[in-house]
């Protein structure tokens, strides 16, 4: 998957080469100090497609499908060794194609340069239309200020922004920087432009920007006053690694929010009317049946079962009609067949799947697009709690990047699919579907599951917008493009499923992984999940070593659904998900890497990895000692690790422990243990009960959301 489409223009005469041969005929002695090599694969292993413009005028023909212009460092040729057969000075036709696609939602990236003046270009005319112009000069900071690098009096650390702005969006994770051979910028009266780094109060010019970034109309603007901090032989120095990715990705956020699913109407299953028709009469039937399946004649009466019978006969013709269609489900579509027949000549009692069911196995067809159609009747996990009939359109997610990250992190089982239509059972908060949940006469070994990560990309942007909106909040850039792009967001989730999926049955674990046929209380519940998110998390920071291009939003989607959405879902009774997203807030605040100040949230970046990672190491430490308790010590031991951050209920009798005369019950059964754990045994802190009554009706608008849905639509606009 392409993030988004980089252009360097390499026709006007640049400084610096994209190619380290092209850069190695302009300085031979040096390549490095010529070439944008590195800069260019910085980009292209976090998925950025990146080209070159290199001959012919810069006008919107050039810049059709491109989100961000690097405009590097143009020259004369009597004062830098250059790439491009035009002078450095852009056309006013030119100027007015650039202005235009930011205007239009691109961005641009410029890459000044100190003596501006004497290298012969127009980069004033062309920044002019954004407020932003280049001061010719040549930065020189005094012996002793502490802000020379190596003691060079032109290697200048200029001093970045502070305050709410420090270390928060564009500058998330970037520690310091040198600019090597600074010129300084300036900003035109009335600009809405933010300096993000600038000159010391020591050096000269003193306080001068040299780095800023504005908006301007639907786009953004990057100027830096020196582009040697990008090039190969200073690109992995300090910080400039990461500012580089930052701002690139910062100027391409407005114009990747493009919509990227096809809706219901465009797709070839769905536009079918036996698709229509099958699915108005299993919404009648379901209407009929009782929570068990069965029909309910009490309530409906005796003319319901005839009715039931003829729903049955349309939805067998609607199936037989589509099945051609998908010839990869060909046995379990005639055999879901057999089983309607089957329920009706039985009586339309309690409905029993088994058959249909064993033969569904979309996990053995993971290709990317396939569709399935999905008829049975079931529950639907935090959605409808009734086992009635339910009819699903679903397209699998299964792009050749995912196929590789699954052979190292293999689970076999794992299924991501997004939504193409759906019945009632899902207009709701469910995000998954498990056979588990249909109704049979015995239980199946279970081979699969499906994760809808088109809902769960949805939700998760629409909440984390409306969070960071709220609590003042500057996303990382790259946390800025997952919550723009649908697409971006859902391969995330796809990965983060993936790999969280198969944690359940990795590591030091109780007997059954997945904690389903234990009763315990719900604490357990809340490790366990957390436990496999935080370890889906450490797998990320090791990829984001290795340049995977998901790793880090991988990592952003996981803090920001833990700290946003999941404490604030769904009732207190028992919520395992949001105590871990407590726990997962506590830690944070209480290590200093999550700040709530002056009514605003900041995150520092540059040690958060290290932060979540650490916590990860305390959760498992936790599993690992856990084999030398009994369950019931190991019940208290995790009470007391989850305790130790998040307060417990004032009137819990868990907190007292057992010598208080109120004591737990050690001397009967594990059942009087649980019984006495409170519905809310940790309830939210201030800061959360805030922020549930401001995004309530947002978490509300999220119920049934689609990629298709308005809310989604909406947050791409």
């Amino acid at each position: 998957m392409t993030m988004f489409t980089v252009l360097v223009d390499q026709a006007h005469s640049s400084a610096w080469s994209t190619d380290r041969e092209r850069a190695a005929t302009m300085n031979p002695a040096n390549p490095a100090d010529a070439s944008l090599a590195l800069a260019v694969q910085s980009l292209t292993e976090r998925g950025v497609a990146v080209r070159e413009h290199r001959d012919g005028p810069l006008d919107a023909a050039a810049l059709d499908g491109v989100d961000v212009l690097v405009v590097a460092h143009p020259a004369d040729a009597a004062s830098e060794r250059v790439a491009g057969d035009l002078p450095p000075v852009y056309a006013p036709e030119e100027i007015a194609a650039v202005t235009g696609h930011v205007e239009g939602g691109g961005g641009l990236v410029v890459l000044a340069e100190c003596d501006h003046r004497a290298h012969g270009s127009n980069l004033d005319a062309l920044l002019a239309p954004f407020g932003i112009g280049i001061v010719s000069t040549l930065v020189h900071e005094s012996a002793g200020s502490g802000r020379r690098h190596h003691d060079n009096a032109t290697w200048i650390r200029p001093e970045l922004a502070t305050g709410h702005a420090g270390g928060q969006g564009p500058l998330a994770g970037v520690g310091d920087v040198c600019l090597y051979r600074s010129g300084a910028l300036e900003i035109s009266p009335g600009t809405d432009a933010q300096v993000l780094a600038r000159t010391s109060a020591t050096a000269h010019p003193a306080a001068a920007p040299v780095l800023v970034t504005t908006e301007h109309g639907a786009g953004r603007v990057v100027v830096i006053a020196d582009s040697d901090l990008v090039g190969d032989d200073s690109i992995d120095e300090l910080a400039h690694r990461r500012l580089w990715t930052n701002l690139v990705t910062w100027a391409a956020v407005p114009s990747a929010a493009a919509p990227t699913s096809a809706t219901t109407s465009e797709h070839t299953v769905a536009a079918l009317p036996a698709w229509a028709t099958l699915k108005s009469a299993v919404e009648e039937l379901r209407l009929l049946q009782a929570t068990d399946g069965r029909i309910d004649v009490e309530a409906h009466g005796a003319d319901a079962t005839a009715r039931a019978g003829e729903l049955v006969a349309t939805i067998q013709g609607s199936v037989a009609e589509i099945a051609p269609r998908l010839p990869h489900d060909t046995a379990y579509l005639e055999q879901l067949g057999r089983d309607l027949q089957r329920w009706v000549d039985e009586g339309l009692g309690v409905p029993d799947f088994l058959d249909s069911l064993v033969l569904l196995r979309p996990e053995t067809h993971r290709e990317d697009g396939t569709t399935h159609l999905v008829v049975l009747p079931m529950y639907t996990q935090n959605g409808n709690p009734d086992r009635v009939f339910e009819a699903v359109l679903l397209d699998v997610v299964w792009p050749d990047w995912l196929a590789e990250v699954e052979a190292r992190y293999t689970n076999s089982a794992f299924l991501p699919v997004t939504f193409v239509d759906f019945t009632p059972g899902y207009d709701t908060n469910s995000a998954v579907l498990f056979p588990e949940t249909v109704a049979v006469r015995e239980v199946p070994r279970f081979t699969w599951g499906a994760i809808f990560c088109d809902r769960e990309a949805a939700r998760f942007r629409a909440v984390t917008a409306a969070a960071a909106q709220t609590l003042g909040m500057q996303l990382p850039p790259e946390g800025e493009l997952l919550v723009a792009d649908q697409g971006l967001a859902q391969s995330t989730f796809a990965m983060w499923d993936l790999v969280h999926d198969r944690t359940h049955s990795h590591g030091d674990l109780p007997f059954d992984p997945f904690m389903i046929k234990q009763r315990m209380p719900f604490w357990m519940y809340a490790l366990e999940e957390l436990r496999c998110d935080l370890n889906t998390f450490r797998q990320a920071v090791l990829l984001d070593e290795e340049g995977h291009p998901f790793a880090r939003p991988v990592q952003l989607a996981i803090l920001f659904d833990r700290l946003f959405r999941f404490p604030i879902t769904g009732d207190r009774v028992r919520n395992y998900d949001g105590l871990g997203g407590q726990l997962l807030f506590a830690w944070l605040h209480g290590h200093g890497v999550l700040r709530w100040t002056d009514n605003t949230l900041s995150i520092d970046w540059e040690r958060v990895a290290e932060a979540v990672v650490a916590l990860s190491d305390a959760v498992e430490e936790l599993y690992r000692s856990g084999i030398d308790r009994s369950r019931v010590g190991h019940w208290r031991a995790a009470y007391a690790f989850v305790a130790g951050h998040v307060a417990p209920h004032p009137a819990s009798v868990w907190a007292k422990g057992v010598d208080d005369p109120a004591a737990l019950p050690l001397d009967g059964p594990p059942k009087g243990l649980t019984d006495l754990v409170l519905p809310d045994e940790f309830p939210l802190n201030v800061f959360y009960e805030a922020l549930r009554k401001k995004l309530g009706p947002v978490i509300e608008s999220t119920k049934g959301i689609t990629a298709a849905s308005p809310v989604a639509a909406r947050m791409a606009a």
